[in-house]
């Protein structure tokens, strides 16, 4: 068999292209869960509007954070500033109404979420309440990859929207800094949370838009709380978060069978 003359190849054609290299860590944000809330992004500041339950929500929860927080770093809850000089990270802010309070409370806070809608509306409010937070369109593993770490990092209604919980758990304990702080805020994988937060929620109540949630995304207290584990953070506190029998809002304590709060804590030097 006669060989077939060789391809005379110039410096530039036989230079070998260089891979493409792969993402350190697999995407955490799910893209459809980002068309949803974007969809609803311009009401995140209308307590009357699709985010009337986070509202409700949110001063139960921040009473959480701060009396966490305060026991964590050693500060005095009822001062104006208690957290002053400290860090926070608020991982899928939307439009800032957590992020807000923290920063209230003095923390140097970055907010960031995958809708540039809701960035936009939270540097806004921001701007009109005289508040300087650093929002930023971006996932938790974009910080990651800037080597990033806070004092405090904050997930709350964030983990049931990933697209892996683990993934997820991971890359928000790599943005702790030793000695910091950890919340997070969830729904429980029960019979109970998917009667009420999908079927009452969605469909009777229409608290939500329905298919805000789903039940298989759920992640139960102790899937949580080893996930932490083996990214080095320690479960300080698991305490559950009801709705009142009488309709009159939200409480802590009582099973959590439905919603949830998490604060764990990183050790110094991990």
């Amino acid at each position: 068999m006669t060989a077939l003359p060789r391809r005379k190849l110039g410096r530039r054609a036989g230079r070998r292209r260089r891979p493409v290299a792969a993402p350190r860590r697999p995407l955490t944000v799910d893209a459809g869960e980002v068309a949803n809330f974007a969809a609803m992004a311009r009401a995140w500041w209308d307590p009357g509007g699709e985010f009337r339950p986070l509202h409700q929500l949110n001063p139960v929860r921040l009473t959480f954070l701060r009396d966490q927080l305060a026991r964590h770093f050693g500060r005095d809850p009822t001062s104006t500033r208690p957290f002053k000089g400290l860090s926070l990270l608020d991982i899928g802010c939307g439009g800032g109404i957590v992020a807000e309070p923290m920063a209230r409370l003095g923390f140097t806070v970055t907010g960031i979420d995958a809708d540039a809608t809701a960035i936009r509306i939270a540097r806004a409010h921001a701007a009109d309440a005289g508040l300087t937070i650093d929002y930023r369109q971006a996932a938790a593993e974009d910080l990651i990859r800037r080597r990033q770490r806070f004092d405090a990092v904050l997930a709350l209604e964030v983990i049931e929207h990933s697209t892996d919980p683990a993934v997820f758990v991971a890359t928000a304990a790599a943005l702790v800094a030793p000695g910091g702080g950890f919340a997070l805020s969830t729904l429980n994988r029960t019979l109970r949370s998917f009667l009420f937060a999908i079927v009452g929620a969605e469909y009777v109540l229409r608290w939500v838009p329905r298919g805000t949630h789903r039940w298989s995304k759920f992640v139960r207290p102790s899937e949580v709380a080893e996930m932490l584990r083996k990214n080095r953070l320690d479960v300080a506190t698991i305490t559950a978060l009801n709705y009142r029998p009488d309709g009159s809002g939200w409480l802590l304590g009582g099973r959590p069978d439905v919603n949830y709060l998490l604060f764990a804590s990183k050790l110094a030097g991990k």
